[in-house]
């Protein structure tokens, strides 16, 4: 068991001001009414269409910082862990870092990457530099439009995403502080690298060196029941032995924090584990799957509203395109 010292002091998030519901998808598409809900589960997601990542991404940094009651000058690395870029060049971190005006202060600034467990990959490693003191008081931010990627038309697994930002502050617990990361463990089941992807955006598939147009290349490509099933196979496995590490059975567990795939992912993980529903944080239904920005959404939630409580554990898990399993057992 590898013992962090780790403690949680702030959280905030920021959302796209055009909010869609149901109706208004069903509209869109010239769909019977209820066909968008019954389909995603969805009531209501927001689109960014005005707002840049890195906008967003300050305003769920701002939010953090003055919930964990920090300043600026108090923050000595920006981590950026959302799942898809702003920009091709430079790294999401970078942007951020000039979005927040701070381009004076001399930040430590970088990117960790991990498609949708982008948060959970880097509060992973970081985590360690923090308790070696080699950072103080860290900022994780992930921020996802996913808007633009997607085929409106596909329902079952185009139209399940929303967009957001979501901002996580970290610093070493003292001594007296019972806050710590007890377990943490990834794997990629490369068989599914191809399950969800968008080919388009990087050097592979460029402008430049294809034949063929690149919009349709642009669009995500998700093959849904193939991951459901690998995933599937897999995730009891893996979270038994995540507890094992973490030396803690189900039922110590106060909360569940998990990435808001989708509500048959999220419906399928309760019964497989079988936990009661309200241990599980499911925003799903107001906020979609935001991609990278989903699961620290979905912890701001449960700390916000006062679900944990100091001393308390909780499990953040989730799978990501990869196709990748993580997961994190933290005292709160």
């Amino acid at each position: 068991m590898s013992i962090r010292r780790i403690r949680v002091i702030g959280s905030g998030i920021a959302l796209p001001s055009q909010e869609t519901t149901c109706k208004d998808l069903d509209a869109k598409l010239g769909l019977a009414p209820g066909t968008s809900y019954q389909q995603t589960g969805i009531r209501r997601r927001y689109l960014s269409t005005e707002e840049t990542a890195a906008e967003l991404a300050a305003r769920a940094c701002c939010a953090a910082l003055a919930d964990a009651g920090l300043d600026w000058s108090d923050i000595d690395c920006l981590v950026g862990t959302s799942a898809t870029m702003d920009q091709a060049l430079p790294y999401n971190a970078a942007l951020i870092h000039a979005e927040l005006n701070l381009c004076k202060r001399r930040t430590a600034t970088f990117d960790v990457g991990a498609s949708c467990l982008s948060f959970l990959a880097g509060l992973d490693i970081v985590s360690y530099l923090v308790e070696c003191g080699r950072y103080h008081n860290v900022m994780f931010v992930s921020s996802d439009i996913a808007t633009f990627g997607m085929d409106w038309t596909n329902l079952k697994e185009g139209a399940i995403f929303g967009d957001g930002a979501a901002a996580i502050v970290i610093r070493r617990s003292f001594e007296y502080e019972s806050s710590s990361i007890l377990s943490s463990k990834m794997e990629t089941l490369s068989a599914g690298v191809e399950f969800c992807q968008i080919p388009a955006g990087g050097s592979r598939f460029h402008p430049r060196r294809m034949q063929i147009p690149i919009d349709p290349l642009s669009t995500l490509q998700m093959n849904g029941k193939a991951m459901f099933k690998l995933i599937s196979e897999e995730m009891q496995r893996f979270v038994s032995e995540l507890l094992l590490s973490a030396d803690l059975t189900l039922d110590q567990i106060s909360k569940i924090v998990p990435h808001q795939a989708s509500q048959l992912a999220l419906d399928h993980m309760i019964r497989r584990l079988q936990v009661p529903p309200e241990k599980v944080v499911d925003i799903f239904k107001d906020f979609g799957n935001q991609v990278g920005a989903s699961l620290p959404t979905a912890l701001h939630t449960c700390l916000s509203g006062k679900q944990l409580h100091r001393g308390e554990s909780l499990l953040l898990i989730g799978t990501g395109a990869g196709l990748t399993m993580g997961g994190m057992v933290l005292v709160y």
